[in-house]
C-alpha cells in the first residue's frame, strides 16, 4: 500500500541549491532511512514531508486519511503545559477516553460519570493502550507527569516529543535524529519497540546500529542523485562500495574514450557531416563522465604531536556529589600512553561532570588530579561554538591554529583540514550562520583538532553528524596517536574507536571494562538479574579485579581479540574448504588454494597456543 509519493521536489536558499528534482515513494510497513551529507537538505526534506515547509518545485501526494507524526530535532511544545497535558493535547480519541476515565476516578461520588467512563474504556479497548503509553513514558524517564515543559531540559523535551509521536500510533512516523538525547538503554528499548510495532518509518539518523537493526530500506542522496538499497545498513555498505567501484571503472573507461575522441576532434575539418555532429554531441557526454570526481575523503595522517611524558593523568581518591547525588566516590585511575577509553552510562550518572573534572573546568569535592606537564587537552563539549557575527568558516578555524604538524616535516593547513572534514574551498568562505546544525558541529571538531592536542576528550561528538562525516572522524581518530577519551551513545562508533570502557552505573559506581561496547553487552547480558534491593546494597567493584586477575591490561585486550580472531579464521577456513568441492579446479588452482588453507591453519594453531597460554595464566 502506497502511503506517499514525492515527485520532483527541489529546494534552494538564495544561491544555495540543496537538491533538485528528487522523487521517491514510501509504502506501508517500510522502515526507511534517508542518508546524505550534512548541508544537503535532509532536514529540509523531512520538514517538507511533515508539511512544516514547502518545496520550491514538485509536490508530495499523501494517501487519503493516513495519519502522520513528525519528530523534529527541535520539538514544538507548549511551555505552559505539563507532561501529562502535552500527551493528552493530541487529537487521539483513545487518549480522550483515558483522560475522561482518570478524571472520573478523581470524583468517585459521581457514580454515573464513572460508569460511563468505564464503559467507554471497554468499548474503545483503551486498557492496553493506557498501560502502553505509561510504559513509554517510563522507558523515556518521563515519570513526573506534572512537570512543566518550561522546566525541562532540551533532552527531556526531545524525549517528550518522541513519546507523544509513539503514543499517537501514526500510520507514518517521520523522525529526525530520534536517538539524540537518549541513553543506550533507551535506544535499545526503542529498537525493540520498532521491531515489534507495525509502524511505517521514514527517518534521518546517524546511529548505524539503529539503522542496522531497525531499517529495511535506505535511500541515499549522493552528489545530487538518489540511490535505493532494499536492505539494512550492512547491505547498504556492501552495495554502495560495489556501486562506487563500478562508477570508478566506468569513469576510467570514459577517460580513455575521451582521449581517443579528443584526438579525433582535433583532426576533423571545419565542414562536418550529420554523422560527425552526432559524434560531437556524444563527445560532450563522454567528457562529463570522464571528469566526474568523488568528493569523499579518506584521512591517513601521521600526526606529529607533542610527546606525552611518563606521567599523563592520574586521579587519586576523587569524589564529587551534587547534594545527595553521588557522581564519583574515591575514584582512582592512572591513564597510560595511547589509551583509548569510552564512557557509557545512563543520562544523569555524571559522565559530562567527570570530563569537566578531568579538564579542571569543574572541581572535585575531595581527592587530587595530577596532570602531566606535557599534556595538551583538546576538549569537544556538547555546547559547540559561538561564532562572531559575519564570521567565515576558515576564519573560525584560524583563530585556533594555522596548521597541524605531520611527521617528516610536513604539515596540514587549516584549509586542508577543513577539506578533509568535507568543507570544500567554496564552503570555507561561507558565513558560519549559513551552516546547518551538523556542519557547525563538524566545524567545531576542526577547531579542536587544529590545536594539535595529545589528549583528546570528546563529549557526544557524533550528535548531528552525518554518516559520511562519522567515517571521516573515525578514520582520523584511528590515526590519532595520543590518549583518547570519548562519551558517546553511538555504539558503532564506540566499537570502532575504543579499547576499554568506564561504565557509569550511578551512585558513584564506575566499572572499568576491558573491551568495546559489543563485548560489554554480551558480558552484561550474561550476568544474573539482581533485585533492586540487592542492587542498592551492591558494593563498588572493578571488573578487572573480578576477572582475569593474573592478566595485565594489554593481555586482557589480547585475550579478547584472540577469541574473535580465531572465530574469524575458522570461518575463513570453512569457506576455503568449500572451494575444493569445485570439480573444474585446475592443478594450479588447487595448489594455490592449498597454500592459502595452510596459512590459515598455521595462523589458527599459533593463536590457539597463545590463547591457551593466557588461559593457564589466569587459572594459576
Amino acid at each position: 500500500m502506497n502511503y506517499l509519493n514525492v515527485e520532483n521536489i527541489s529546494k534552494s536558499y538564495g544561491e544555495l541549491t540543496l537538491f533538485e528534482n528528487i522523487s521517491f515513494s514510501i509504502h506501508k510497513d517500510q522502515k526507511v532511512a534517508f542518508v546524505a551529507k550534512n548541508g544537503t537538505g535532509k532536514t529540509s526534506i523531512l520538514n517538507i514531508l511533515a508539511k512544516t515547509d514547502e518545496p520550491d518545485t514538485g509536490q508530495i501526494i499523501f494517501r487519503k486519511n493516513i495519519k502522520v507524526s513528525f519528530l523534529p530535532q527541535e520539538p514544538y511544545l507548549d511551555s505552559d503545559l505539563t507532561v501529562e497535558a502535552t500527551i493528552f493535547s493530541s487529537d487521539n480519541p483513545i487518549l480522550e477516553v483515558i483522560r475522561n476515565y482518570e478524571n472520573a476516578l478523581l470524583n468517585p461520588e459521581d457514580t454515573e460519570a464513572y460508569q460511563n467512563a468505564f464503559e467507554q474504556m471497554d468499548i474503545h479497548n483503551a486498557w492496553d493502550f493506557e498501560t502502553q503509553y505509561k510504559q513509554i513514558l517510563f522507558k523515556l524517564k518521563l515519570e513526573n507527569l506534572q512537570q512543566k515543559v518550561s522546566s525541562m531540559s532540551g533532552g527531556q523535551k526531545k524525549r517528550l516529543s518522541l513519546a507523544n509521536a509513539l503514543i499517537n500510533k501514526p500510520d507514518l512516523l517521520i523522525l529526525d535524529e530520534p536517538t539524540n538525547h537518549l541513553d543506550l538503554e533507551m535506544i535499545e528499548w526503542l529498537e525493540e519497540f520498532f521491531a515489534k510495532e507495525h509502524i511505517t518509518l521514514f527517518m534521518v539518523t546517524h546511529d548505524r546500529y539503529f539503522l542496522e537493526r531497525v531499517c529495511n530500506e535506505i535511500i541515499e542522496l549522493d552528489h545530487g542523485k538518489l540511490y535505493n538499497y532494499k536492505g539494512n545498513y550492512s547491505y547498504y555498505l556492501e552495495k554502495k562500495e560495489a556501486r562506487i567501484e563500478q562508477e570508478a571503472t566506468e569513469t576510467g573507461k570514459a577517460k580513455q574514450l575521451y582521449k581517443k575522441e579528443l584526438t579525433w576532434m582535433r583532426r576533423q575539418p571545419k565542414a562536418r557531416t550529420t554523422k560527425s555532429k552526432s559524434r560531437i554531441d556524444d563527445f560532450a557526454d563522454i567528457k562529463h563522465r570522464a571528469h566526474q570526481r568523488r568528493k569523499d575523503h579518506e584521512v591517513q595522517l601521521e600526526l606529529n604531536m607533542e610527546r606525552l611524558g611518563s606521567k599523563i593523568l592520574e586521579l587519586k581518591k576523587v569524589s564529587k556529589a551534587y547534594k545527595d547525588k553521588v557522581i564519583l566516590d574515591k575514584f582512582d585511575y592512572m591513564f597510560q600512553k595511547g589509551e583509548r577509553a569510552g564512557i557509557i552510562g545512563k543520562n544523569g550518572t555524571g559522565k559530562s561532570t567527570f570530563l569537566n573534572i578531568l579538564t579542571q573546568t569543574a572541581q572535585p569535592d575531595s581527592g587530587k588530579i595530577v596532570v602531566g606537564e606535557t599534556v595538551k587537552f583538546g576538549y569537544y563539549t556538547q555546547s559547540g561554538i559561538t561564532p562572531k557575527p559575519e564570521q567565515k568558516v576558515i576564519d573560525v578555524v584560524r583563530e585556533f591554529g594555522d596548521y597541524i604538524p605531520l611527521k617528516k616535516g610536513r604539515q596540514i593547513s587549516a584549509q586542508q583540514l577543513l577539506e578533509r572534514f568535507l568543507f570544500d574551498r567554496k564552503k570555507q568562505y561561507d558565513f558560519v550562520e549559513k551552516l546547518s546544525g551538523g556542519e557547525r558541529k563538524r566545524l567545531y571538531l576542526c577547531t579542536v583538532l587544529i590545536q594539535n592536542p595529545n589528549f583528546l576528550i570528546l563529549d557526544e561528538p557524533t550528535n548531528d553528524l552525518d554518516i559520511v562525516t562519522l567515517n571521516v572522524l573515525e578514520n582520523f581518530l584511528l590515526d590519532f596517536p595520543g590518549c583518547l577519551l570519548v562519551v558517546s551513545h553511538d555504539r558503532y562508533f564506540m566499537d570502532k574507536i575504543v579499547d576499554h570502557l568506564f561504565v557509569f552505573r550511578g551512585e558513584g559506581i564506575i566499572e572499568d571494562f576491558p573491551g568495546n561496547y559489543s563485548d560489554f553487552r554480551i558480558y552484561d547480558d550474561s550476568k544474573p538479574v539482581i533485585s533492586e534491593a540487592t542492587e542498592g546494597k551492591k558494593e563498588k567493584k572493578n571488573w578487572k579485579k573480578d576477572s582475569n586477575v593474573k592478566l595485565s591490561y594489554n593481555e586482557q585486550k589480547e585475550y579478547k581479540n584472540l577469541e574473535s580472531k580465531i572465530k574469524s579464521l575458522e570461518f575463513d577456513k570453512t569457506e576455503l574448504e568449500k572451494e575444493f568441492l569445485n570439480p573444474d579446479l585446475s592443478p594450479d588452482e588447487i595448489n594455490t588454494l592449498s597454500n592459502k588453507l595452510q596459512v590459515i591453519i598455521d595462523s589458527i594453531d599459533e593463536k590457539e597456543m597463545r590463547w591457551f597460554e593466557l588461559t593457564e595464566k589466569m587459572e594459576e
